[in-house]
């Protein structure tokens, strides 16, 4: 039974989040209704991260078995095409065979996230639920040197939701950035992996101290605090893409 990884781009904004779920339509069930009407078989999908209703992709990535090989090129084509005549914001970038040993999850070793911050006066207009629009000036510079205090091997437990499930608060955070390009602030991490609402509890700490309420001290003991109610505001799913996985 041949396995094939989809590289998959969404506007998460008309979705419950990438999970199949009872309570609305997910870009999972969005691609495994394109499978259907491709093969006529039902197939389940293996996504490499779950994205809450809100967050956006350009690069999450789900493997699926069928039960006959296809040229790549046909089945992206094919399974797009299905998506726009639904009306699915959805696109599949890239389809490839690969080995049964590859699972889209377990396979990663890395993987990249984006928060975007739009820092202005006006409200968003173009970039209305593709950013967090932040009226004041933030501090950007300010901002990146309390990233790095969060950057290595540590309990996370007051940057992850209380309904995370997953088994420990420890995480090794590779990379958090952050830069400026004008009203544009960007937050880049990369991981192995992230506990749920980790990246947008740091995007909503760090805004503290771009405003100047929070010193990157506060950041620090609010990390050594191991405790959720020492947290930030959780940033809104607006401004997060997942942007990339390395396998």
């Amino acid at each position: 039974m041949p396995r094939f990884r989809l590289t998959i781009e969404y506007d998460g904004s008309a979705y419950v989040g990438w999970q199949r779920q009872e309570n609305g339509h997910s870009v999972q069930s969005a691609v495994e209704k394109a499978i259907l009407a491709l093969t006529r078989e039902p197939v389940l999908i293996r996504g490499a991260g779950r994205t809450d209703s809100g967050v956006h992709a350009k690069g999450q990535v789900a493997h699926a078995d069928l039960s006959r090989s296809w040229k790549p090129e046909t089945l992206r084509n094919a399974l797009n095409a299905y998506l726009g005549q639904s009306g699915e914001q959805v696109s599949i970038i890239e389809a490839a065979e690969v080995s049964d040993e590859f699972d889209a999850r377990f396979s990663a070793l890395r993987r990249h996230y984006l928060y975007r911050i739009i820092s202005r006066p006006s409200p968003l207009a173009l970039e209305a639920k593709r950013a967090w629009w932040v009226s004041r000036k933030l501090d950007h510079e300010a901002m990146h040197e309390a990233a790095q205090i969060l950057v290595g091997h540590h309990d996370f437990t007051t940057f992850r939701s209380t309904h995370c499930q997953a088994n420990s608060p420890f995480r090794t955070l590779d990379r958090l950035d952050v830069t400026r390009d004008g009203e544009l602030i960007e937050i880049r991490a990369t991981a192995q992996s992230f506990l749920h609402n980790q990246i947008r509890s740091f995007a909503g700490t760090l805004k503290l101290v771009g405003d100047g309420k929070w010193a990157p001290d506060d950041v620090r003991a609010a990390l050594d605090a191991r405790d959720r109610k020492a947290c930030g505001p959780v940033a809104p799913p607006d401004g997060l893409y997942f942007m990339k996985v390395d396998y």
